[in-house]
């Protein structure tokens, strides 16, 4: 197993790609009041969680 254990290239893309999309749609939620936002809150978690499945399947699964 590798020592590091912080996500990096496509995992680490993933990561802060959905935070920054999850993150802007829950603002964007309160501020608008549009329910499109819910999907797209959704979404950036989801891209969020698959960052960390990369991460995870790349850094030897759970230990």
């Amino acid at each position: 197993m590798r020592a590091n254990t912080s996500p990096t290239g496509l995992a680490l893309l993933l990561i802060v790609v959905g935070l920054l999309l999850s993150f802007t749609s829950i603002v964007s939620a309160f501020l608008t009041h549009e329910p499109v936002w819910r999907y797209l809150i959704a979404g950036g978690c989801l891209v969020q969680f698959l960052g960390w499945v990369v991460h995870g399947h790349r850094s030897g699964g759970a230990a």
